[in-house]
């Protein structure tokens, strides 16, 4: 009587993993759109890190665009080639922080790859079983 009861309960066990491995499979099958992948950047442990890079960036962007403007309303060409070469700068730092971000996305799609093998591998582990 005991040994049947607890094949009964293995079975369910084993039934509700396999319902809870099939949605996870079907949760982590497909690729998440472009937007939802680079708004998901902005959640987890460095979701406030990459709200303070996305911030600074576009003051970065702003400020760029502000020297631009300047340069070409600069009579003087010092004063323009001033203007000029601060917003190259700004430019080259926008960009940085925009790869800098660009870095995290890659890394977020390859972890998400590394978590679906890891689920296949434990599927394939617990058939062999």
């Amino acid at each position: 009587m005991k040994d049947s009861n607890m094949n009964r309960i293995d079975d369910l066990i084993d039934q509700c993993l396999s319902e809870e491995e099939e949605q996870l499979l079907q949760d982590f099958s497909h690729e998440p759109g472009y937007l939802s992948q680079v708004f998901a950047l902005f959640t987890g442990k460095l979701g406030w890190v990459m709200w303070l890079v996305g911030i600074v960036q576009l003051l970065f962007f702003i400020a760029a665009v502000y020297s631009l403007i300047q340069l070409f309303t600069m009579d003087d060409m010092l004063h323009a080639i001033r203007w000029g070469v601060v917003a190259v700068i700004l430019v080259q730092i926008s960009v940085f922080l925009r790869g800098f971000m660009g870095m995290h996305f890659e890394a977020n799609r390859v972890l998400r790859e590394v978590k679906r093998l890891e689920l296949r591998m434990v599927r394939t582990q617990a058939g062999r079983s």
